[in-house]
């Protein structure tokens, strides 16, 4: 079970670098896009770019520190998990307040899914038990 636990965590930071980049390169050009055709002013869609770029690389972020820590997991090395767990609530908080607040609009998932997986293989002890 605990190796199936951090192949979850592994796989889940896999999944954070896609939604990455998905984000990055996918989201912003639709975005930008629909901002100009609404005649957003230019610096309403610069400043919008740069909090939404910064978003996507932080989502790299947490992606690289998430499979960085099951790794050496993995490898069996001591290793807390409590930046992924950490990682794991911010996930679960924000996809629980933009479900409330988008009306129970189903992308929400993007931010719950990977949150639960990654509580799920964050929760408990990393390594060996002591004295193993």
């Amino acid at each position: 079970m605990q190796r199936g636990r951090l192949m979850l965590g592994l796989i889940t930071g896999v999944l954070l670098l896609a939604s990455s980049a998905v984000h990055s390169l996918l989201g912003w050009p639709q975005f930008r896009h629909g901002l100009t055709e609404a005649h957003a002013p230019a610096d309403l869609i610069v400043g919008l770019s740069l909090g939404w770029q910064f978003a996507g690389v932080a989502m790299l972020v947490f992606g690289v520190i998430v499979i960085l820590l099951f790794t050496d997991a993995l490898k069996g090395r001591p290793v807390s998990l409590r930046p992924a767990l950490t990682i794991a609530i911010g996930y679960l908080v924000f996809g629980t307040w933009a479900l409330t607040v988008s009306n129970l609009d189903p992308f929400a998932l993007v931010f719950l899914v990977p949150g639960a997986l990654l509580l799920v293989a964050a929760w408990g002890r990393a390594g060996p038990p002591p004295g193993a």
